[in-house]
């Protein structure tokens, strides 16, 4: 099952996908946003595969036509956002490039911060940023939304509360990130708001793409209409869904609507490619002792999208562009 949410009021109006992205069908019946549905999703999940299964057969006939543009992202603003770092080639590349070895704790122990989650992009809006000198990134990567999670949870009961995946531009600002950790509290203006994909999907869409708390799949990112990476998501994630969500539910229970995300995705295999650009500085850092690739300036536009084996897109796309942030605009 696919689900989305229209941009309709601050959370959207959650409607039914048809699997090929051609139609959608509201259903203010059963639930009228994302986090109502979710909020009751014992009951309210057999009603929406119902929907599902008739928009498949074409048993809706006034099913409409699925414009991107009219989405937002399916939480157009969440609870919680959690998002980690679990593929450590990222994470040791970072490290390496500033001279730091990476901690041995960081082979069992996950790394995770706490995101912008009261403003969400849609997946085709543009991202406003003050300034160039910020260093604007992007980072392709995989979330999950998860219902009422217990704390104190162990990983393999935390994957049973994954009821929805999608994919996720966690937008980063590099050049304002070191004095962050500087300070010892961790991200915070170096962190604008995210987006999400159209779509999110139920775990049992994917097949047998998603297993033990992997999509295995690669994600495409396309910068300024050239492809740079599809590294496969399932490759190299040294922490699974569940022991994420396990977590980032250690010490506090997480609401319905809670979103986890995996971190930049990264394989060993250079031959995949990035899916942010501080990994491609970090790689020319230290092989040719100086970074050659530019950050993202404005104008500069990204493209993330996850295709299944016969080619067709999955969660819907992705596709930003940078635009300097207008503050006279904005107030009025």
């Amino acid at each position: 099952m696919k689900l989305g949410s229209l941009k309709v009021g601050r959370d959207g109006q959650l409607v039914v996908v048809k699997k090929d992205l051609s139609q959608y069908v509201p259903v203010p019946h059963i639930a009228g946003t994302m986090q109502a549905a979710l909020d009751d999703w014992a009951n309210v999940e057999p009603k929406l595969q119902d929907i599902s299964e008739k928009l498949e057969n074409g048993d809706i006939p006034n099913a409409k036509e699925f414009d991107v543009k009219k989405m937002a992202s399916p939480l157009p603003r969440a609870y919680q956002i959690a998002d980690g770092s679990a593929y450590l080639n990222h994470v040791e590349l970072v490290r390496k490039a500033r001279g730091a070895e990476m901690p041995p704790e960081f082979l069992n122990d996950p790394l995770m911060y706490q995101a912008v989650s009261d403003t969400i992009l849609a997946p085709h809006d543009d991202i406003p940023i003050p300034s160039e000198e910020y260093g604007i990134d992007f980072e392709a990567e995989v979330a999950v939304i998860v219902d009422d999670t217990p704390m104190g949870i162990d990983p393999e009961n935390a994957l049973s509360h994954i009821k929805l995946i999608m994919l996720m531009n966690d937008v980063s600002l590099r050049n304002l990130i070191p004095a962050k950790l500087g300070k010892g509290f961790g991200f915070f203006q170096s962190k604008p708001p995210s987006a999400f994909t159209p779509v999110a999907v139920t775990p049992d869409e994917l097949g047998m793409a998603w297993k033990d708390g992997k999509l295995h799949l690669p994600l495409i990112s396309v910068l300024n209409g050239q492809e740079v990476g599809r590294p496969n998501a399932g490759v190299d994630m040294q922490f699974h869904f569940g022991q994420l969500v396990a977590h980032a539910a250690r010490t506090r229970p997480l609401a319905a609507g809670a979103i986890i995300g995996s971190g930049t995705i990264s394989n060993y295999d250079r031959n995949a490619g990035i899916s942010c650009l501080a990994e491609i500085r970090m790689i020319e850092k230290i092989e040719q002792g100086d970074f050659k690739t530019p950050f993202m300036k404005f104008g500069d536009r990204v493209h993330i999208e996850m295709k299944d084996d016969n080619g067709n897109s999955i969660f819907g796309t992705i596709d930003q562009k940078i635009v300097e942030y207008n503050k006279q605009a904005a107030a009025a």
